[in-house]
């Protein structure tokens, strides 16, 4: 009898335990279900945020062109979020009689880029095409700007004795010299109006004037015959490097790190200078479109965030959407919340992941365009950078979703301000007009790309998107400064 008693309880205390565990397992199933449908209403609402159909693209594209029309009218903040400026870089090389050897350099934040190239005209590619890269020592960072110019002259002495012009090329009097400068990720390098920023140096922020006058009396000491008649942003060297290859070239746009575009207008749209303008032709203007801002953007808290928690909240709104300095950023952001509201990384956030833009765009592009079934390149990201592991694939699939989302609405906001610069130059309906992309974010970036192309040819539907040509820049990365070199000298 006290067998049975105690066999009796033995089965009972062992179905107890069991049903007790399958309570237990029950109950972590249910939370990890809840816990998921979270994640997937992050997702949900983050993706309905994001949208951005044809009528939300053109929105945004009319209101650009609105902002570029008053910019260009008046200097008062309050009419424009866009503060744009005529270059002088007109006239632009044609691409039929440019020829010999010319030479450029692009200053950098802390480097100089130095290049030369032979240009055989009629539209032929560069050949001898040679580019250095050196940088500046901190002794010369720290001195005057005049020891920055007579540096930069000491290096071109060196690099054009190294590829020196033919017997025949030389010229009688002294050559244009390209010279372009580079903004940083954090514009610490940057033309704005009439001043230049130089935030690494001692000699913070300069006039152009004095920068060219002060170039060009480095490199007749250092006798160059060469000479220095513009200083411009490297985006209207890029456009330089488009209008030599096809006259219909109208922008160039940069998306990589930062953003900019610069496009070709006529003097008449600028009224804003008139004063200092020749009375017709052809000017190159500069739109900063990194600041460009409207409602109709379609922002979300993450950007909000962002933009808030940003050494410049308030400022360069649009660039903080679309280019790659803050695409992973957004990204990190949305996985921050679905960790802390929904464990989607575990029962604990993964400390790294909550250091800011500690996900580059080059990391977020190799998961986004990982095409396998178990998204193994997700996985190897997320540990090398934050230290997850043990990833879910569906988990590792929603974090290539958020990626999707992020780009595609980056890169359709790119494509509206590229049909937007068309617009505001009237010629969608019936001329040709060429658009050329610079930089990683657009070269590398496959799906990005598509999906801005994609973005502009919805805009404009079949009948119109061939009258709009996006392509990859011609000639190489830094080769901007050697076509402005080869344009014809500025009246003014």
């Amino acid at each position: 009898m006290k067998q049975q008693v105690a066999l009796a309880a033995v089965t009972t205390t062992a179905a107890t335990v069991m049903a007790v565990v399958a309570l237990v397992r029950q109950y972590r199933k249910a939370k990890q279900d809840r816990q998921w449908g979270k994640c997937q209403r992050i997702l949900r609402k983050f993706s309905r945020d994001c949208l951005t159909p044809v009528p939300k693209l053109w929105q945004v594209a009319n209101a650009m062109v609105s902002d570029m029309g008053a910019s260009l009218s008046s200097s008062d903040e309050a009419t424009s979020s866009l503060n744009m400026f005529v270059s002088y870089a007109s006239p632009l090389p044609t691409g039929i009689n440019e020829k010999g050897m010319y030479y450029g350099v692009n200053l950098r934040q802390t480097k100089i880029l130095m290049v030369c190239g032979r240009l055989q005209g009629k539209n032929q590619p560069i050949s001898d095409l040679y580019v250095d890269e050196v940088p500046i020592p901190s002794s010369v960072m720290i001195g005057t700007s005049q020891e920055l110019y007579d540096y930069i002259a000491a290096e071109l002495v060196k690099f054009v004795s190294a590829h020196p012009e033919k017997d025949d090329e030389a010229p009688a009097n002294d050559k244009k010299l390209g010279f372009t400068v580079s903004s940083g990720d954090d514009q610490s390098t940057a033309i704005s109006g009439s001043n230049i920023k130089l935030k690494n140096f001692a000699a913070d922020t300069t006039g152009v004037k004095d920068l060219i006058t002060g170039m060009n009396r480095a490199l007749e000491k250092h006798g160059l015959k060469l000479r220095v008649h513009a200083l411009v942003d490297d985006i209207v060297g890029n456009l330089a490097g488009g209008r030599y290859y096809d006259k219909d070239c109208v922008a160039a746009i940069t998306l990589g790190m930062g953003t900019n575009a610069a496009y070709v207008d006529t003097t008449q749209s600028a009224p804003r200078w008139h004063d200092s303008l020749p009375k017709k032709g052809e000017i190159v203007v500069c739109m900063e479109w990194g600041n460009f801002n409207t409602c109709h953007l379609p922002i979300t808290q993450y950007d909000t965030s962002l933009d808030a928690a940003s050494s410049n909240p308030g400022h360069r709104i649009f660039e903080k959407m679309i280019s790659g300095m803050y695409l992973g950023e957004i990204v990190r952001r949305v996985l921050v919340r679905m960790a802390q509201e929904a464990a989607l990384f575990g029962q604990s956030v993964p400390p790294k992941l909550l250091i800011p833009y500690l996900l580059r765009s080059p990391d977020m592009a190799a998961m986004h365009q990982n095409a396998s079934e178990d998204r193994e390149v997700v996985h190897e990201k997320l540990k090398e950078i934050f230290g997850i592991t043990n990833l879910t694939t569906m988990a590792r699939e929603l974090v290539a979703e958020v990626c999707d989302i992020v780009t595609e609405r980056g890169a359709r906001l790119a494509g509206a301000g590229t049909v937007a610069i068309v617009k505001k130059l009237g010629r969608i309906a019936n001329r040709r007009s060429v658009i050329i992309m610079e930089g990683g974010l657009y070269e590398h970036y496959r799906i990005f790309r598509n999906y801005l192309h994609s973005g502009v040819w919805e805009m404009l539907g079949n009948e119109l998107s061939d009258n709009i040509v996006v392509e990859h820049s011609h000639g190489g990365a830094g080769t901007g400064p050697l076509f402005l070199a080869a344009s014809p000298t500025p009246d003014s």
